[in-house]
């Protein structure tokens, strides 16, 4: 896979991320720009990228499966009373510029485009922070204008009639192993608990590191999670739960993540403690 102009992000010198800008992939696969791969400080791979139960799953970044009707998911479309299904209808990211660009992090610019024209602009903040000798933060914003004339809505599976599908946002793949990774939140743990509530943070637990996740802004906060441990590990934030988001013409719809990223499998008090720390830095 060719790529063009990725940005190392860099803790205290040392490499945690790539970023690709402008990934050479099929239409099918929703092109977009991602992070990958992602590293403790210690070197471990937390991230992956095109993994055979689901090649759209690009490390970490943005991915929306509904946006007025346009996949900028990737794979196939649920249509309801129909089921997963194959159609022509992928969207695209594409990177039009850096406004602000550091070892540490970056802000960039950003066209969703979809059936020759453009139906969102997206402006992207990442930074890395280190917190301890074992724990770095990615701090992850994105901002996404409609541009057209008129409303526009996003939607998931689950507000086309998938329960418990509601993915669509912020969405972390991370490595499969032999073990299925824990997940847990302050007051609850395993997939089918954690799965679809809201929580401050949420922790996934592989062999040798842990993921904290943690909604940074009070619109974030009040998104449920989006959870997968059995079939694969991933954790996402859902921006259409329930009902579609609807975004108006000249609108901007804001979310923030902060994850961090840690060498070993972390408790809940640790957790906890780590993602305070993150969010209020």
């Amino acid at each position: 896979m060719t790529t063009h102009d990725s940005p190392v992000l860099r803790v205290a010198g040392r490499p945690v991320g790539r970023y690709v800008t402008r990934p050479e992939l099929p239409d099918r696969l929703s092109p977009r720009p991602y992070l990958h791969p992602v590293t403790t400080l210690a070197g471990t791979a937390v991230t992956e990228l095109s993994p055979a139960d689901h090649l759209h799953h690009l490390g970490v970044g943005v991915a929306v499966p509904d946006v007025e009707g346009h996949n900028f998911w990737g794979g196939r479309t649920y249509v309801r009373d129909q089921g997963p299904t194959e159609l022509d209808n992928h969207g695209a990211q594409r990177h039009v510029a850096f406004q602000l660009r550091d070892p540490d992090g970056f802000v960039e610019e950003l066209r969703w485009v979809a059936a020759g024209a453009e139906v969102l602009r997206e402006r992207r903040t990442v930074a890395a922070t280190e917190l301890t000798d074992i724990a770095w933060a990615l701090d992850f914003t994105f901002a996404l204008t409609n541009i057209t004339s008129g409303p526009l809505s996003i939607g998931s599976p689950a507000t086309n009639g998938r329960p418990g599908a509601a993915y669509g946002g912020f969405f972390w793949r991370a490595c499969k192993e032999a073990d299925v990774p824990a997940v847990f939140t302050a007051g609850t743990e395993g997939e089918a608990e954690v799965h679809g509530t809201r929580a401050d943070w949420l922790a996934l637990a592989g062999r040798s590191w842990t993921l904290v996740f943690a909604g940074a802004t009070e619109a974030t906060r009040r998104d449920p999670w989006f959870v997968r441990t059995a079939e694969y590990p991933g954790v996402g934030s859902s921006l259409a739960h329930d009902e579609r988001l609807p975004i108006p013409p000249g609108d901007t719809v804001v979310r923030r993540i902060v994850t961090v990223v840690v060498d070993g499998r972390l408790g809940r008090d640790e957790a906890a403690a780590l993602a305070r720390k993150a969010v209020t830095q």
